[in-house]
């Protein structure tokens, strides 16, 4: 299956070496995916319809039309929640949205993606080389990117954000990580295991 992976940031989607967190999260929960190509949100020339309203909503469609013109079998788009609760509604309501007939799965990551990446202590313990403390309510820390950046600081590991990211993706419990992230990761999980 191939499918357009749709992000903001960079610690999402990695280099172009290595594969980022969010592919590897994908492709950890989806074994189907034989190419998963990467594209930002943010793209200037991925226009969605003007007017009042539903920004995140038009956007979506947006990316859905544009990989369903790329001749893709499915796309997935995250983007961040960032303390705008109305962007889980509107992601849910593009989620079901069947103007354009593609797979997809399409997620908020409440309130940050940085947050999926504190769900559990375990991996971040192997891949920062010391014992992390759980984090409690990974979906409720309100400066997980910082949280992140600390426990990165404190590392004897070199590596740079994005790549810690991804080594956590790679070793993650999935359960832990549901468990931990159950508002919107969890959702979206499921989303991606029904491509």
């Amino acid at each position: 299956m191939r499918v357009l992976l749709v992000a903001e940031g960079q610690h999402e989607q990695g280099k172009e070496d290595r594969d980022g967190a969010l592919e590897t999260l994908v492709r950890r929960l989806c074994r189907d995916i034989t190419q998963c190509d990467l594209d930002r949100v943010s793209r200037k020339d991925i226009h969605a319809h003007h007017g009042k309203g539903q920004g995140y909503f038009k956007k979506a469609l947006r990316w859905i039309q544009e990989a369903k013109k790329r001749a893709y079998d499915a796309v997935v788009l995250v983007i961040d929640q960032d303390n705008v609760p109305e962007r889980v509604q509107e992601i849910t309501k593009a989620q079901n949205a069947q103007v354009v007939t593609l797979r997809r799965a399409l997620g908020v990551a409440i309130r940050t993606f940085d947050a999926w990446m504190l769900a559990d202590e375990q991996a971040l313990s192997r891949v920062l080389g010391y014992t992390v403390s759980p984090q409690r309510s990974p979906e409720d820390v309100s400066d997980a990117k910082g949280v992140c950046a600390q426990l990165l600081d404190k590392s004897p590991m070199a590596m740079s954000q994005s790549e810690f990211y991804a080594f956590v993706a790679r070793e993650a419990d999935m359960n832990a990580l549901e468990r931990q992230c159950s508002k919107e990761f969890a959702p979206f999980a499921q989303r991606v295991r029904s491509l």
